[in-house]
């Protein structure tokens, strides 16, 4: 199949590229299956097409909520207790954090049901906003831009540290002070790979099938090059030093491509 739609369709188009079943491809399927989960994961390290944003909903159960108990000690003098700051356990397919949706007197007022009249969005929507042609939407966006940046000076946002290596989201906040109540919803705003098996037109990304074709034939001549010029029955010979040079030449001008044409531009620090 020219369309690969799983990984046993993308493992026989790489063969069939380089030469099976004409000739012989000297590499185990155990082999094959390395590569290629080497192949995706690289993919999904460079590649714009490989990963998406997404918004995840966080619901802060009694068991997330005791995360910030928790006490971790890094050597035997000095400990770090994280009753201040707790984490949350994130998909393994979550590869960053931009940010949570802020968690202020806006977004946590209406928990569980009792409503705070003495809020300042709800006397600003009760007092100017009785009817929608009461005032203007000039006034209102005006006013409500001054509240928020009033909110980013007194208050600011919760920071947040995150490494896709520990699958924690660790939000740097007062967990046991009531800043956010148990079973309330924040939302996270990440960037996620793409689950291959999901979404099987990842295994037909052109990138990819040429690149995973490589890395096999560099596989192969890497079986091969042990034995010099090897002979095949009915006299043919493979050089095995020459396909393992073969390929590392195209992977070097692959990941040359994947790094020019393929990744995202890094995010500039402004400050």
């Amino acid at each position: 199949m020219a369309t690969p739609t799983s990984r046993t369709s993308l493992k026989d188009y790489a063969l069939r590229n380089l030469g099976f079943p004409v000739i012989d491809i000297n590499v185990d399927d155990d082999q094959v299956d390395d590569r290629l989960d080497d192949c995706l994961q690289k993919f999904a390290e460079f590649h714009y097409d490989a990963v998406h944003s997404d918004y995840l909903a966080i619901k802060m159960t009694p068991e997330l909520l005791a995360n910030g108990s928790n006490t971790n000690s890094n050597s035997s003098n000095v400990t770090i207790a994280n009753t201040t700051y707790g984490w949350v356990p994130l998909p393994d397919n979550v590869i960053g954090v931009r940010r949570i949706i802020p968690i202020t007197s806006s977004t946590v007022t209406n928990q569980g049901g009792n409503f705070n009249i003495f809020d300042l969005n709800y006397q600003l929507r009760l007092n100017e906003l009785y009817e929608f042609t009461s005032s203007s939407y000039q006034y209102y966006w005006i006013a409500r831009t001054h509240i928020r940046m009033l909110e980013m000076i007194l208050v600011g946002e919760n920071p947040v540290r995150f490494n896709k290596h520990m699958n924690r989201l660790y939000i740097d906040m007062h967990w046991k002070s009531g800043e956010i109540a148990q079973d309330h919803y924040f939302i996270v705003e990440c960037t996620r790979v793409l689950q291959a098996d999901e979404f099987p037109k990842v295994y037909n990304d052109m990138w990819l099938k040429e690149y995973f074709t490589q890395v096999v034939k560099r596989q192969w001549g890497e079986n091969m090059k042990k034995y010099g010029n090897y002979t095949l029955p009915g006299g043919m010979v493979i050089n095995g030093q020459q396909i393992y040079d073969e390929a590392i030449a195209d992977i070097v001008r692959l990941e040359f491509q994947l790094k020019n044409d393929f990744q995202m531009p890094p995010d500039f620090l402004l400050g």
